[in-house]
């Protein structure tokens, strides 16, 4: 009975539809691994275990669960700082006067080309470094790097609401109260409104009619970015910005614009990936919720193969500081580059009678 033709046939029939169901699931799955380096492998983990911790927390009433690089006893938004570097920290005892005193309404998120020796730079910064991969220009490696920052960011903290991207030549031009405040408002009101976030906006610039458009779009080559991403969205802003949750939320999220950003680029010189997919991204997914500018000043003047202008120490003075604080929208600008590391000792002659000097306006 058991040798019967008719057992083998009717098995492959009752199995068949349930082939064709699973199939297209398991062709998608390997597809997926196919195109997909160990680098990606491991960022997609990440991401899915920040996007899983930040929906878990969003159905908890309790902040028990806020992991070690976070703090239990002063339930307040906090700010994330994420260091996007590949050289040294040098400002990091102009940071360290900034940041004292308010260890409770931030976090410090390092990421540092593994292929470069960083020196530790030890006091609020020791510790706070995250597992890195290289970068370099004219490739998506940076916007890896700051997706990678805002993954670790959000896994580690809930209550990390704003995320400020910045680099080893930014500096601050206001106290740390000026710029919770700014972005904030009042704690009580920050705590109230950020339940949803609806009523906050990212600090990011956004341009669709900058001259070099049509050239860093066929970058890649012709029609490479369609048909997700049309010339008519494509658009092009600082690669320093500052995110609500929410909106970095989406950049975690994200897969289909992704797909396009991260194709080599047969042009290196018109292709700056991190200048353009993060407006693009989230000019496309919610334009209403962000501001079009920045925050932080770059003086594109005298630039050099594509790099701003870079301050030296003598030119460092209150006046500059004021300067740049200066800016055509209703806010200040909180931080500024590109700055050598020369610049640190007078700019820590400037820290408390200027720079970090509270001030009652917002736009100074």
């Amino acid at each position: 009975m058991f040798s019967s033709p008719l057992i083998p046939a009717l098995s492959i029939l009752i199995f068949l539809p349930f082939l064709f169901l699973i199939a297209p699931r398991i062709l998608l799955l390997t597809d997926l691994q196919i195109s997909l380096s160990p680098d990606e492998l491991d960022d997609v983990a990440l991401f899915h275990k920040a996007i899983l911790a930040s929906s878990s927390h969003h159905h908890r009433t309790s902040s028990s669960s806020i992991s070690h690089l976070g703090t239990t006893t002063n339930p307040k938004p906090k700010i994330a700082f994420l260091f996007l570097t590949n050289s040294d920290l040098s400002f990091a005892p102009l940071w360290e006067k900034f940041f004292h005193g308010h260890q409770h309404l931030f976090n410090i998120y390092i990421h540092a080309d593994p292929a470069v020796q960083i020196t530790p730079p030890g006091g609020v910064f020791e510790g706070r470094f995250v597992p890195a991969k290289k970068t370099e220009r004219a490739s998506p490696t940076l916007i890896s790097a700051a997706r990678r920052l805002l993954a670790n960011a959000i896994l580690d903290d809930p209550l990390n609401l704003y995320f400020a991207l910045v680099s080893q030549h930014c500096i601050p031009l206001h106290s740390f109260p000026f710029v919770y405040k700014t972005l904030f408002g009042s704690e009580l009101a920050a705590l109230r409104d950020f339940a949803t976030q609806s009523n906050h906006q990212s600090f990011i610039e956004i341009l669709s009619d900058d001259p070099n458009l049509p050239e860093r779009y066929v970058s890649r080559g012709d029609n490479v970015m369609l048909p997700e991403v049309p010339f008519e969205q494509f658009r092009v802003g600082s690669q320093f910005y500052i995110l609500t949750k929410r909106h970095s939320l989406l950049v975690i999220q994200d897969k289909r614009l992704w797909r396009k950003f991260k194709l080599p680029c047969l042009n290196v010189y018109s292709c700056y990936p991190e200048e353009h997919y993060f407006p693009t991204l989230l000019s496309m997914e919610d334009p209403k919720g962000c501001s079009h500018y920045t925050l932080t000043r770059v003086n594109w003047t005298d630039s050099t193969d594509g790099h701003p202008y870079t301050y030296e120490a003598p030119e460092i003075s209150a006046q500059l500081v004021h300067t740049l604080r200066k800016s055509n929208s209703s806010y200040s600008y909180l931080f500024a580059r590109k700055f050598s590391p020369d610049c640190l000792r007078p700019l820590m002659k400037l820290a408390s009678r200027v720079i970090f000097r509270d001030s009652n306006c917002v736009n100074n």
